[in-house]
């Protein structure tokens, strides 16, 4: 058997949820500004699965990358979500 793709998809399944609040949370806190730092940080990731052996390790930092990458899309949408009022707005914070 092949548990070693049963754990990828575990580790996707546990990525992709870490990332929800951290979208929301980097919107609250910074705004859609911080998008360069996704960009950044998936760009890294994708790179260093291209660079790691092993595929397990190699799949999970592909996966973190792509994640990365899609949070600049959510960051954008959740600003819409944030004025459409399903998310709460912080007052003072910089446009």
């Amino acid at each position: 058997m092949n548990w070693e793709s049963i754990f990828v998809g575990l580790a996707a399944f546990v990525i992709i949820g870490v990332f929800h609040p951290i979208v929301i949370k980097g919107e609250y806190y910074f705004s859609k500004r911080i998008w360069p730092l996704f960009l950044i940080a998936g760009i890294l990731f994708v790179a260093g699965a291209l660079f790691t052996e092993g595929n397990f390790l190699s799949a999970v930092l592909s996966i973190t990358g792509f994640t990365c990458l899609w949070s600049i899309k959510e960051l954008f949408e959740q600003e819409k979500r944030v004025e459409k009022g399903w998310f709460p707005k912080r007052e003072g914070k910089k446009k």
